[in-house]
């Protein structure tokens, strides 16, 4: 959990305070400028209004060029960014010819499938040539092909559930599943950081949703005491249904859910547990099985497990691994299975080829040193990040890492200046996580060499020193001193003193 230091918090609010007065008062001049002019709208209300409206013009706008950025190749360990420019101050973009292979540390390809792989890659393509792109139907119909079969009890036995049930896309999973297991006179309790398919599923369903601190079983005992003792609101009935749902790795905090704890709670109370694996499955574990393997748990305590396609296996979707009856049920009353087309078959194959080359079932032992790398990976570039002074988010062993921003400032200038240097990296604001919690998310592959992650720590720390030497105008003072000046202005906290005046000028010469 986040715990925003008082100053921060107080230089950051102001930062967005100046953009507030400023926009508003741009916008009284401009209604002046306006009056007379007619309208555009020819009766219609506009789509947005109010404070929404506001910040899409006055804040998002203004850089949305860090945004949305379209890339041209695979989402390989490098990629192809496509050159963008605009002519109206961000309010309109244009793609050029032009593209920049960048150092891609956005995606979620954290075991590196998503670019050509030897032994996944001519399968999908023997299967896009026999079943086609689509099939055209939802499962119930004509959708239904012995790969989508194949899948589901590969997906069983990778996770340890009796049964799955697949999904075309991964937020729908939740989405659509949590108003199929739960409805009207039952009880959500769901962690505060949850995805927001998860919030929208548990909207949808008609139950009662309470929310728990994140991450503190604690807490989520007293929420469970005090809703069993109260009973349903206004009648005081016992609730007919209770679910607990969390998330294996928190994709905005990079956080490992407490889930023995959770789970002894959950038993106490006689509440079922709801996983979502999305951003563990396939990315943790010695075998790749998720937090369960992680962190020593059962798989059968949990009572639905839910994880996506989109993150460790290069592909789409999602599933839905619990018992027999439970799966018996959503697939004769879940929307997503039967009023949605089904998974593409390609798609399918290269899920099932990547499980089996995680297994090891492809002859080879390339899926445990894909875990072993990925593992490598992300505890080495934690570990220098927090080296630098970066304020790093997350634990050990998880692919996601969030370096505190905080400053709306920061966000643009982070993301452009390591553009700049050929990195690309995703930063996230305000509405995706709270106002004064804004964040760059890093997530590394397996696909990453040791070269590549040492190329991405440069990189950042030359444009941290970069706009710490601009902010300040100090040109030529010692780094050290730099720091030390603007304070947390570019969200560091130290900087290595031996390093030489001379040898970070040269570097900067280099980057402008």
């Amino acid at each position: 959990m986040v715990r925003l230091p008082y100053v921060t918090a107080l230089t950051t609010l102001f930062s967005y305070g100046l953009l507030f007065a400023f926009g508003q008062l741009r916008d009284f001049f401009r209604r002046i400028l306006d009056a007379r002019k007619p309208s555009n709208l020819k009766g219609y209300a506009p789509i947005c209004l109010g404070l929404e409206d506001f910040y899409t013009r006055r804040l998002y706008l203004r850089i949305q060029d860090c945004f949305g950025r379209p890339i041209a190749s695979a989402p390989d360990a490098w990629f192809d960014v496509v050159e963008r420019y605009s002519n109206d101050c961000n309010k309109t973009l244009h793609r050029t010819a032009k593209t920049s292979k960048c150092l891609n540390l956005g995606s979620y390809n954290y075991l590196g499938f998503a670019a050509a792989d030897e032994y996944c890659t001519p399968r999908v393509i023997e299967s896009l040539k026999k079943y086609s792109a689509s099939t055209c139907s939802v499962r119930v119909d004509g959708g239904n092909t012995k790969l989508h079969t194949e899948l589901e009890e590969l997906v069983a036995r990778f996770v340890g559930k009796p049964a799955a049930i697949l999904f075309g896309m991964g937020y729908v999973t939740n989405s659509a599943i949590i108003p199929a297991l739960i409805g009207k006179g039952g009880l959500i309790i769901s962690d505060s950081l949850n995805h927001n398919s998860i919030v929208n599923g548990a909207r949808g369903s008609g139950a009662t949703v309470r929310v728990f601190q994140h991450n503190n079983p604690a807490h989520l005992e007293e929420v469970l005491r005090e809703q069993i003792a109260g009973g349903q609101p206004r009648t005081h009935r016992p609730w007919k249904k209770i679910i607990v749902i969390v998330e294996g790795i928190y994709s905005m905090e990079g956080e490992l859910c407490k889930l023995p704890e959770v789970i002894s709670v959950c038993k106490k109370y006689k509440a079922y547990t709801y996983l979502d694996e999305a951003h563990s499955i396939g990315a943790v574990g010695k075998t790749g099985r998720g937090v369960c393997e992680l962190l020593g748990v059962d798989p059968a305590d949990v009572d639905i497990m839910m994880g996506t396609f989109t993150k460790s296996f290069g592909s789409c979707g999602g599933y839905i691994a619990a018992s027999k009856e439970i799966i018996h049920h959503l697939k004769h009353t879940c929307p997503a299975h039967i009023y949605a087309t089904s998974m593409s078959p390609p798609a399918v194959q290269q899920v099932i080829s990547a499980i089996k080359v995680i297994l090891g079932e492809d002859g080879t032992n390339r899926g445990a040193k894909k875990l072993a790398q990925i593992r490598e990976n992300s505890n080495f570039f934690r570990s220098e990040l927090q080296k630098m002074g970066f304020e790093v988010l997350g634990d050990n062993d998880s692919p996601v890492m969030p370096i505190m921003l905080y400053n709306p400032a920061k966000i643009p200038a982070f993301s452009r200046e390591c553009l700049r240097q050929n990195v690309a990296v995703v930063t996230v604001a305000f509405p995706a996580t709270p106002l004064l919690l804004a964040r760059a998310r890093i997530c590394i592959s397996a696909s990453h060499s040791r070269e590549d992650l040492i190329k991405g720590l440069e990189a950042m720390y030359s444009v941290v020193v970069l706009i710490a030497m601009q902010v300040t105008e100090l040109n030529f003072i010692p780094i050290c001193q730099v720091i030390s000046k603007v304070g947390d202005l570019v969200g560091i906290k130290y900087f290595p003193v031996e390093q030489e005046k001379t040898a970070v000028i040269e570097k900067l010469k280099k980057i402008q």
